[in-house]
């Protein structure tokens, strides 16, 4: 299959299901604690994959990447990274900010990405090489060169304090220097915004893999710098990630060293 025909297989998975999570989404929706939390996200989660995975078992020459099963290390070869429902803590609280999310995989590169949003009927494609689109109409980031202008946003989940120490210090650091620093989960969110222009400058520590590989690739096909926190070319096993516009990527590395 060519790279437009898996594009359109990924998509249409990405619509199915999106469609089922749009089902059962309740705006109303206010879970009790954290084992109902858990227990609705776990629920949309399996749902959603399943549809996911049908569809791209049909791809041939591609494997299921899962961190649950596979380890955080993504193996060379082309592998499937999804996420069957970004952002589940948003869907069962009601929140607008989830989505399904594809990524061809490979050697280490994102190739492929779809990134299927339902509310408000959008969706997000890029191909390395040939830019990134929202509903078919191209993106560009970002021609901002003053850091102290820029809308920068971050992405910082996880359970490790050291991780909360070191974020708090750039934080605080990049607080100092730009126009203002959000901290938005889930991790594709502030991507999109950095591939819209929207947002000028993304960071995050031990990445969460399916957001970064799809946000990447579509922010770098909008033109925007994608590196390591030490400048060097990030892949899908790099420990974090530096994404931003052409005209602040070397001030936002300067701050965040």
């Amino acid at each position: 299959m060519t790279n437009d025909n898996v594009l359109a297989v990924m998509t249409q998975a990405a619509e199915k299901a999106g469609l089922a999570l749009l089902d059962s989404f309740d705006p109303a929706s206010r879970p009790a604690d954290r084992t109902a939390m858990y227990e609705l996200g776990t629920g949309l989660e399996a749902a959603s994959t399943a549809i996911v995975r049908e569809a791209l078992d049909g791809v041939a020459g591609v494997g299921w990447w899962d961190e649950d099963e596979s380890g955080r290390v993504v193996p060379a070869g082309r592998w499937w990274v999804v996420d069957g429902t970004e952002g589940a803590v948003n869907h069962v609280h009601g929140l607008p900010e989830w989505g399904v999310t594809i990524t061809l995989v490979t050697d280490g590169q994102p190739e492929l990405t779809v990134f299927r949003q339902p509310i408000g009927d959008l969706t997000y494609t890029a191909t390395r090489g040939q830019g990134a689109f929202l509903n078919g109409q191209r993106l560009r980031v970002s021609t901002k060169t003053d850091l102290s202008a820029a809308a920068v946003t971050a992405s910082q989940g996880g359970n490790d304090s050291v991780v909360y120490e070191r974020f708090a210090g750039a934080f605080a650091a990049m607080a100092s220097r730009a126009l203002l620093v959000r901290n938005t989960i889930p991790t594709t969110f502030p991507l999109l915004g950095v591939a819209s222009g929207q947002y000028d400058v993304f960071w995050q520590y031990e990445p969460d893999l399916p957001g970064t590989a799809a946000g990447s690739l579509l922010a770098g096909e909008a033109g925007a710098v994608v590196s390591d926190l030490a400048g060097a070319p990030w892949d899908v096993n790099s420990a974090d990630i530096l994404v931003a516009a052409p005209g602040l990527h070397a001030a936002a590395l300067e701050v965040l060293k």
